[in-house]
Order: structure tokens, then C-alpha cells, then sequence
């Protein structure tokens, strides 16, 4: 027994001794040609400089101080192999070339549960492209852009096209051109990330079924722009401080956006001279050409305009949100009234000027956010100059006592009397 027992031992000694490998810089080519399925290779301190495939199952772990460097060109790492981990590492010195998509990790549809975990990432091109992998984990990740580029010449931090069942979780990403990107990519959940000062934080295209569940964003240009896409679950996110938008909703449908945060959204600048473009008002919230979503107790405060609907934006659900002290509550032009309750439950605006005689929290007098003065300075905005003219007053007030000269517009006839508490995000 004991003979056998040595016999197999030395059989399978090499095998054992090969599943975790120690590699100094010069030797990822070599390591990852001859190691078995499954083994682990602990990089050294160092700079590992070179382009690198990785076609079988293996785990990339990087000691404190283990570089790899693209040396200026494609990708650091080409990943084509299921249940791959790369952690730990400092990626840097990709390629700078969009069209072939140079990134510091860029993974095939064979990648199927790759794990990119903990990394420090220095994007030139790209930060991470997920090209059809699916049940990837992306976790803790640091990716930054290449300041020295021209804005609309970087890459995304975080790229996902056709790739589903995957988690984006708790990575922050700054100065790359978009910070997640979503394109074609349905059944995946983005948790807890942090986004700034780039175009967007989160962008969505023509992507299904997916979470977006507690991300931060602020000095975006936009903080999620959610576009062409249906039955998306928005919930606990916060933007603060983001340009032009705090939420951008384009061709959403079937979605529910709820206990959202938008605070002090600013006005659009212009990127060259840094001042405010005419007319480009911060909109805490834009719903573009969106039906039959679900707006509940989200919280949008200090900005130009609370919510702004447009281009056929019907047929949502919108209640217990709060509006709050934003400069403009809501703007909305159309030929058809919107009803903004539900079962009896408005939104709060702390413009009301109604009571609550019954005390139910309820206000008694239904509120109207626009009147035809509104409508007729957003259709002829040179007519602003005349806001404070005595014509301007007898409208308001020919409209007050003559509601039948009402224009469409939005009505809430059941307000709040106080905000709503907003729900913690969870799975």
C-alpha cells in the first residue's frame, strides 16, 4: 500500500509543484504557455512588458508592486479562455487605437466567467472591454483615463457589449470618456460604483433586463444616461454636482426609476471656454420619448429644472417623489394632461401652496406645476424679458379665475404635504 501510495505521489508530484507559479518580469510569456489548467501564476514585483493571451484557465495574481505594461500598443492582457482571474495587478500603457478596441483587459466570448477583481488600471484605450463574456465578475476595480488625450479620444473605463448574467460592483472609474458602458447587454447588475469627472457615468444602449443599484456620480457631464432600452430596475443611486443631467432617459420603456437622488445639477458648459451654453438649463431628471415606467420616491433638489418631459413622454407612473426647490419644478409641453398621483398618493413640491385641513398628509387643493406663461416663455424664451410685466400678471391671473384657458399640462391631485422616505437599495 505504501509503495502505491509513493507511486502515485511521484506521479502527480510536477502536477502539484506546477499549480502555483512565482513569475519575475520576463517570464508571463513562458508561464503562460506551459502552465497547467487551473494554476496559479503570482507575479513579482516589477514591470512585466508585454502583450499577453491567455487561453487557458488560470489566475493572475500580482504581488504589491506588479506591473504589466502594454508598451504603447494593444492590449495588456487578451483574455480567451473560461474562469480566468486576474487580481491585484497594475495594468498600464495599453494602446490608444478605439477601432481595434485596445484595452488593458479585453476578453472574448469564450471568457465566460472571468473575474477581474482589485486591480489598479491605467486606461490609454479602454479600461476593461467584456466583448460577449458572460458571468463575468468585475469587482474593486481602479481605472483611470489618459488626461493627456483629447476627451473624445479615450476609451470607456468599463465596456460591455453583448454580455449578460454579469456584476460590475464597487469599482470607481474617473477621467476615461464614459465610465460603464452598456451596449447590447442584458441580465447584468451594476452595484455600488463611483463615477466622476468624465462624459457619463453610467450609459445605457439597447440593453435589457438589467440593475442599476446604488452607484454615486458627480463632475460628469451626465450622471446615468439610460437610452434605448426596456425593463430597467433604477434604484438608490445618487448624482450631485453633475453637468447638463443628473438623469438622462431616452427610449426608455417598461423601467422603474426609484429612490433616486439629483441634487444641484448645473447648467451644460461649453468645453472650450467653460461657460454656460444658452439654453442648456440642469435638469435633475429628462425623460426624452419614454412610456410606461414607474418614477417613485425619488429626491431631486437645487437645480434649473426638477423634471423636464418631452417628445411624447407618456403613460408613466409618477408619485411620491420629491420635488425641491428647484428653480423650475417641472417642465412639460404637450396637448395632453398628465395626472401625477397614484391611489391618492401624489409627489411632494415645496412650492405648494395648499392646506391640509384633514390632516392625512394630503393636500386639499390639487397642484398645477406650469400655467400658459411657462409654456409661452419655453416656446419663445426672448420673452422672459417681460416676467415681471403687467401683462404677464393679468395672464397668471385671467388664468387662475378662468380655468378653462388652462393649457395641458401636468396635475397633481393628491400632493404631499411632506417628503416621502426613500426606501434602501437592495437586491
Amino acid at each position: 500500500m505504501k509503495g502505491l501510495l509513493a507511486a502515485l505521489l511521484s506521479m502527480f508530484a510536477p502536477a502539484l509543484l506546477a499549480a502555483e507559479l512565482s513569475v519575475a518580469p520576463g517570464e508571463l510569456e513562458g508561464a503562460l504557455a506551459e502552465a497547467p489548467d487551473g494554476a496559479v501564476l503570482r507575479l513579482q514585483p516589477g514591470v512585466h512588458t508585454g502583450n499577453f493571451r491567455i487561453e487557458r484557465p488560470v489566475t493572475l495574481i500580482g504581488e504589491e508592486g506588479a506591473i504589466i505594461d502594454g508598451g504603447g500598443q494593444g492590449h495588456n492582457l487578451w483574455i480567451d479562455a473560461p474562469d480566468v482571474t486576474i487580481e491585484n495587478l497594475h495594468l498600464r500603457n495599453s494602446g490608444v487605437n478605439l477601432t481595434d478596441m485596445d484595452a488593458a483587459v479585453y476578453t472574448t466570448r469564450d471568457a465566460t466567467g472571468v473575474r477581474i477583481v482589485d486591480n489598479r488600471i491605467e486606461a490609454r484605450g479602454f479600461g476593461l472591454w467584456l466583448h460577449g463574456s458572460h458571468a463575468a465578475l468585475v469587482e474593486g476595480n481602479r481605472i483611470s483615463g489618459d488626461t493627456t488625450l483629447r476627451h473624445q479620444d479615450r476609451g470607456n473605463g468599463i465596456h460591455l457589449f453583448n454580455t449578460r448574467d454579469s456584476l460590475v460592483r464597487n469599482n470607481v472609474v474617473w477621467e476615461t470618456r464614459d465610465g460603464i458602458y452598456i451596449d447590447f447587454s442584458n441580465n447584468n447588475r451594476l452595484e455600488g460604483n463611483h463615477l466622476h469627472s468624465q462624459r457619463y457615468g453610467v450609459h445605457y444602449m439597447n440593453s435589457n433586463d438589467n440593475e442599476v443599484i446604488g452607484n454615486r456620480s458627480w463632475n460628469n457631464r451626465a450622471g446615468f444616461a439610460l437610452m434605448s432600452s426596456r425593463r430597467l430596475t433604477v434604484i438608490g443611486n445618487h448624482t450631485e454636482g453633475d453637468e447638463g443631467y443628473g438623469f438622462l432617459l431616452n427610449d426608455l420603456k417598461d423601467s422603474t426609476i426609484t429612490d433616486n437622488t439629483a441634487i444641484a445639477i448645473t447648467a451644460s458648459t461649453n468645453p472650450r471656454t467653460g461657460t454656460p451654453i444658452r439654453g442648456a438649463e440642469g435638469k435633475a431628471m429628462f425623460v426624452y420619448n419614454a412610456q410606461y415606467n414607474t418614477f417613485r420616491r425619488n429626491h431631486l433638489e437645487r437645480t434649473d429644472i426638477g423634471i423636464h418631459l418631452t417628445a411624447g413622454s407618456e403613460n408613466n407612473e409618477i408619485f411620491e417623489n420629491a420635488l425641491v426647490n428647484n428653480r423650475t419644478q417641472v417642465m412639460y409641453v404637450a396637448t395632453r394632461d398628465q395626472e401625477w398621483s397614484i391611489d391618492g398618493r401624489g409627489n411632494y413640491w415645496s412650492d405648494y401652496m395648499g392646506w391640509d385641513l384633514a390632516g392625512d398628509g394630503i393636500g386639499d387643493v390639487p397642484h398645477e406645476p406650469n400655467d400658459a406663461v411657462d409654456r409661452l416663455f419655453w416656446t419663445y424664451p426672448m420673452a422672459r424679458i417681460l416676467m415681471n410685466s403687467p401683462a404677464v400678471q393679468l395672464l397668471r391671473w385671467v388664468q387662475r379665475e378662468f380655468p378653462v384657458l388652462r393649457p395641458s399640462g401636468v396635475r397633481d391631485s393628491a400632493p404631499l404635504m411632506r417628503p416621502v422616505a426613500q426606501a434602501e437599495a437592495s437586491s
